[in-house]
């Protein structure tokens, strides 16, 4: 995204937004929907890609299930 001055373009005025504009408005909403998952710098180093860390996580479940009996 692109970030610098906020302008309208010329065929919109401030009169078509009545209730002002809100900068991240929705951010909660989709914050909310959302899965992701910030990993640190050390750990992301340690995987690749996405694959490599549901594998590593799928390991470890299976171990804990395994210690627990399950």
């Amino acid at each position: 995204m692109k970030k610098g001055k906020d302008t309208l373009r010329p065929e919109y005025g401030r009169a078509d937004f009545p209730r002002g504009f809100e900068r991240g408005k929705y951010a909660a909403r989709a914050k909310a929907a959302s899965n992701v998952v910030v990993l640190e710098p050390d750990v992301a180093a340690a995987f690749p890609d996405s694959d490599s860390v549901n594998d590593a996580l799928r390991g470890l479940l299976r171990a804990t299930a395994r210690a627990s009996g399950r």
